[in-house]
């Protein structure tokens, strides 16, 4: 298999770490690799456990001190794993939203030549468990006015549960994001319009974390920025694979 890491950004998941860890190591895939990236947001002991498992040479803690929230650790997670020479990059959730186990769909799909994979709850065999019903509402409600605004056909727009050729995020101008937060799994998934991609089922297990007003109106805002400058959007992330 070829060199795949896995970047997940992590805070305040003493209680569950290592139990994720574990579930990753556990895959029969011994080139897998696991980049926790953490901030000094997080308060208690996940980097100490994080750190404890970087013996098994598989994982490795991602201190990033000028961190400006988890999409910005999202986006050092992918330098630093590009930088340490992997292939093929999957993001995913650290706190239990998603399922270690369903990794291995992400891989196979990379392997059939896919350019990226993308996580969907609401295709065929996918699901949400745990979350509030206003939250769901606007998941697939976010998911459809993307695709209207956007010219984007997929069942959803806003899982943070992917995978990419390292040659994809290579390609892109990781600086230009206009995201902050939760619409940048859409404005990924814009710029990746023209690749070759699916999406495979996930089953997602909600948080108690609330949204805000203020990021519901800051994506609508994105969106249909995205759309107002689609051309020079298009020009900085212009993809040559």
């Amino acid at each position: 298999m070829k060199k795949t890491i896995i970047v997940m950004p992590v805070a305040n998941e003493g209680a569950t770490m290592a139990e994720v860890i574990d579930k990753i190591l556990a895959l029969p895939y011994d080139n897998l690799h696991l980049y926790p990236v953490v901030d000094d947001y997080s308060k208690d002991n996940t980097a100490e456990i994080i750190r404890s498992y970087e013996h098994t040479g598989r994982v490795k803690c991602i201190y990033y001190k000028e961190s400006r929230g988890v999409i910005s650790c999202y986006l050092e997670g992918f330098r630093r794993a590009l930088a340490d020479g992997a292939e093929q990059i999957i993001e995913m959730d650290g706190g239990g939203s998603h399922k270690p186990e369903e990794i291995g769909q992400f891989i196979d799909k990379l392997a059939e030549g896919y350019d990226c994979v993308w996580g969907s709850r609401f295709v065929k065999g996918g699901g949400i468990a745990e979350q509030p019903l206003y939250r769901r509402v606007l998941s697939s409600g976010g998911t459809i006015l993307s695709n209207l605004v956007l010219g984007t056909g997929l069942k959803d727009m806003t899982s943070g549960f992917e995978a990419f050729k390292a040659e994809v995020l290579k390609a892109m101008n990781l600086d230009a994001f206009l995201s902050t937060g939760h619409m940048y799994q859409t404005e990924m998934r814009f710029y990746c319009r023209n690749l070759n991609t699916i999406e495979v089922p996930i089953h997602y297990t909600g948080s108690s974390s609330s949204l805000k007003l203020k990021s519901v109106t800051e994506a609508l805002s994105i969106l249909f920025k995205l759309k107002e400058n689609e051309h020079k959007v298009v020009d900085t992330f212009k993809l040559n694979l």
